[in-house]
């Protein structure tokens, strides 16, 4: 089910048929399982301290997503150390690079991550690139834990047991976005996706919601991102008339909006849509009023009462001005922190054995020091993060989640509107 919550009104109808989602899973082995500690039934031994590394994007298509996803892994570090650490040691940090999908920065960073020991990888942003070295990181032995991929294909990937993520299935998303495309009225969408599995994942789930409410795709041109105009497919969806205009993409959404406005698509005469990976701040990049109105989807819910969450990021990276995936990658890291706790052991292995347990059915904690405190008590956590519940499904990744609705201001900055909690 999917529950909304206005930010400028209390509720929202939302039409049931549409809201219905489709369970996500499959009859593989439980992530929260491998085959060397479920055969042995002891966790595999670490060395004693708990090393991660990060594979977030410092360059790239997705660079916009970096620093906030540094930040929170930073911010998790730290508050952990001051806590007391893992096993009694400091949690120690390795940062990398995860480029994009056009270069082999990701590879070449997973195989010195790997070469200095790490017991668990955070990344990549990029779906993509996740699918370009989750082989390489499982088959290692190490935990693969990204904050930030959304594509469906992660759900049944035979992954040793090792992957995880704490942002939802592009299920939800998509669902959640072509709802509010037929709540607001559009029926007859052109849908613009970049090829990769992120792409195409959402671009289907967007055109099956918005069949199912009623309407259809009038195109859904999937494109290279590497292109160097987009003259041709933006002529296309024109000549499909549609009604309003969903753009899954990138860096190269830069690109794709301006050909818009030049063949008379552009957002003030097509209501145009946008997601995670080109909801940014686009203040610099285009003339005042260039995208008012369009609106866009983001994973992630609103901070909890009282909470001071992007006031302690900015005191880990006072430059941050975007604040996407931030909550996950905190989360993220201390999710692995504690499933070595639960595990008694650093090894990618163990903490492998324990995230799905940790993140559900056991006694609710919210912080990394009182969720601790409860596993030395030799007592089940449920940890509920800063991001959500992060309840795990067996696949090892969250069964609910909340994706939030923004909009563009005459400042080309998006502000929230509303937020749609639903299960994957």
């Amino acid at each position: 089910m999917i529950r909304s919550s206005r930010a400028w009104r209390t509720t929202a109808v939302l039409g049931a048929a549409a809201l219905a989602l489709a369970a996500c899973g499959g009859d593989e082995e439980p992530a929260g399982t491998t085959e060397s500690s479920s055969a042995s039934g002891a966790a595999p031994a670490g060395d004693g301290t708990l090393t991660v590394g990060t594979l977030l994007p410092q360059t790239g298509s997705l660079a916009f997503l970096g620093p906030p996803e540094f930040a929170g892994v930073q911010m998790a570090v730290d508050e952990i150390n001051a806590a007391g650490g893992v096993l009694g040691k400091d949690v120690v940090k390795i940062d990398g690079d995860s480029g994009d999908t056009t270069t082999d920065i990701a590879s070449q960073t997973s195989d010195r991550l790997i070469s200095e020991d790490v017991d668990a990888i955070i990344g990549a942003a990029s779906s993509g690139v996740s699918l370009t070295v989750i082989d390489k990181i499982t088959g290692a032995g190490v935990v693969h834990f990204s904050p930030a991929n959304t594509s469906p294909a992660f759900t049944d990937y035979d992954d040793k047991g090792l992957y995880f993520r704490t942002a939802p299935s592009d299920v939800l998303q998509g669902r959640v976005l072509g709802n509010l495309l037929i709540e607001d009225g559009y029926l007859d969408v052109g849908i613009m996706a970049l090829d990769d599995a992120y792409g195409n994942g959402l671009a289907d789930a967007v055109e099956s919601t918005v069949g199912e409410g009623g309407g259809t795709a009038t195109a859904k041109i999937i494109y290279n991102p590497e292109a160097a105009t987009f003259s041709a497919e933006v002529g296309q969806l024109k000549a499909s008339n549609p009604e309003a205009i969903v753009v899954i993409g990138f860096e190269e959404t830069k690109k794709i909006l301006p050909e818009l406005i030049a063949q008379g698509i552009g957002p003030d005469t097509v209501p145009l849509y946008l997601v995670d990976g080109n909801l940014a701040d686009y203040s610099k990049d285009f003339q005042p009023g260039t995208l008012a109105g369009t609106k866009g989807t983001l994973p992630g819910g609103p901070d909890a009462e009282g909470d001071d969450f992007q006031a302690r990021l900015l005191a880990v990276d006072p430059a941050l001005t975007d604040f996407s995936y931030s909550k996950e990658s905190y989360d993220t890291t201390v999710m692995i922190a504690l499933a070595a706790i639960a595990a008694e052991s650093d090894s990618g292995e163990a903490i492998g054995s324990k995230l799905v347990e940790i993140s559900k059915e056991g006694e609710k904690c919210t912080t990394f020091a009182d969720c601790a405190a409860l596993l030395e008590e030799g007592t089940d956590i449920d940890y509920d993060g800063v991001s959500g519940p992060v309840d795990f499904t067996d696949a090892g990744e969250p069964d609910s989640a909340t994706i939030g609705i923004y909009e563009y201001g005459e400042d080309n900055k998006y502000t929230n509107l509303e937020y749609v909690e639903g299960e994957v």
